[in-house]
């Protein structure tokens, strides 16, 4: 996969189709670029979509935690972000986010406003950050230490995928039949999880949990004025719905969407509908503005 400089470091990259609007995805923690891959073949034409992964992900660099994490913060990975846009000539974008992408997204939004239009925000972590305790971060440990607890933890984040009865707790989860090419991809996702960098399975929850003690960004909400689709899996045990009410009733041009039979990832647990969704909010955009 080809990469891109950003600032200190090297990004992996991808696109599918083409045309004179363009749609940058920004994946979800312990993710990468590859979870749209099943769906943007489903795209509509004339829109020209790329895949970026966070450092510490996919096939990006991977550089040492500081202390505390600070190189693996929100808002470095928003930075980057930007830089790789700089790289790539992509002067002006519309975005697609999936869970932890949504809140680096809108520090993206509110560093560059103009320099972006639309965004479709999958299962968004919100402006207002997420919580961890140590019980928390603890697990996140022993998904480093142990394939099977990663297993597990990330078919939570596609939880329609398995059957009802494997996903009991000590339970192993089994895909349920009729799902064509997904089992193989979350596979190969699974091992791309697993070779994350600390940053990402440490850094993201410890510094998400400092977006939410801090305020920052939910003081700000107002200020993100871009078209805004939401759209949540009523499934999802991630994020709290509350905070996409918090976050739709905040920002000027929000509108959430809740879609029944679904959990964390419709990209990849339903990738037509995911990309049903995609098309109708960014298909047809002329002016590759609002």
């Amino acid at each position: 996969m080809p990469k891109v400089r950003a600032g200190e470091v090297d990004l992996g990259w991808r696109e599918w189709g083409e045309g004179e609007t363009t749609v940058v995805f920004v994946h979800g923690n312990l993710a990468s670029k590859d979870w749209i891959e099943l769906a943007a073949p489903l795209f509509p034409s004339g829109l020209r979509v790329i895949g970026i992964d966070w450092r510490g992900c996919g096939d990006s660099d991977r550089p040492a935690a500081t202390p505390g994490y600070t190189n693996y913060s929100m808002q470095q990975h928003a930075l980057d972000m930007l830089a790789a846009l700089d790289a790539l000539q992509i002067p002006f974008c519309h975005l697609a986010t999936h869970s932890t992408g949504g809140i680096i997204a809108a520090r993206m939004l509110l560093m560059r406003p103009e320099r972006f239009g639309r965004v479709f925000a999958l299962d968004p972590v919100t402006p207002l950050g997420l919580a961890f305790n140590a019980e928390q971060i603890g697990l996140f440990r022993a998904m480093m230490a142990s394939r099977e607890v990663t297993r597990a933890m990330m078919a939570t984040a596609a939880s329609s995928l398995f059957l009802p009865d494997s996903m009991a707790p000590n339970a192993v989860p089994v895909f349920r039949e009729g799902l064509g090419a997904i089992p193989a991809l979350f596979e190969r996702i699974l091992e791309q999880t697993f070779g994350v960098s600390e940053g990402i399975w440490i850094g993201t929850p410890v510094n998400l949990t400092r977006e939410r003690e801090s305020r920052e960004l939910e003081r700000r909400m107002p200020e993100i004025r871009h078209p805004h689709l939401v759209v949540w899996g009523e499934g999802d045990g991630w994020i709290a719905p509350a905070d996409l009410r918090t976050m739709a009733a905040a920002m000027p041009n929000c509108r959430l969407v809740v879609v029944p039979g679904v959990g964390h990832s419709m990209n990849l647990e339903m990738p037509p509908l995911y990309a049903g969704y995609f098309g109708a909010w960014f298909g047809g955009l002329n002016d590759q503005r609002w």
